[in-house]
């Protein structure tokens, strides 16, 4: 299962070239990440992610550049890799016809008040679980051998 986020495209994100600064890609990134794990995760598990997450890796393979248009485009987003105490997320940002970016995130659960890494809880597994796909591993660069 995918989860699938439809992201606008803002004037300010253009950079001096005319297109989507890369930075800008982590922030479509964050908020598909976020209405997954702190929106639709909290549906399903009300105490999931309740006490904290944070990210411990990036990485992005910028396959196109994408210009602002007035027509929003698409991250969907699932897990390549769920351990006791991190998940890998999957990305694509992408529209119908193109895929700009695939991207992987590791995210590991966070005790705020602690301060310190945690076990994922039954409920977050549970509710992870059907968005595991380990055979879609990204990035995968076009330049890989």
């Amino acid at each position: 299962m995918r989860h699938h986020y439809s992201c606008p495209l803002r004037w300010s994100d253009m950079d001096s070239f005319g297109h989507v600064n890369n930075v800008v890609f982590l922030r479509y990134l964050e908020e598909a990440r976020v209405d997954f794990m702190f929106r639709l995760a909290r549906e399903a598990a009300p105490d999931a992610f309740t006490s904290g997450a944070v990210v411990a890796r990036h990485e992005i393979d910028y396959l196109r550049p994408l210009v602002h248009r007035h027509e929003p485009v698409e991250v969907e987003t699932w897990l390549t890799k769920i351990s006791t105490a991190s998940i890998t997320v999957g990305y694509e940002i992408k529209d119908a016809t193109t895929v700009y970016a695939r991207a992987a995130t590791v995210v590991v659960p966070y005790d705020l008040d602690l301060g310190r890494p945690r076990r994922l809880s039954e409920a977050e597994r549970t509710f992870l679980e059907p968005y595991l796909d380990d055979t879609c591993h990204v990035p995968a660069s076009p330049h890989a051998r």
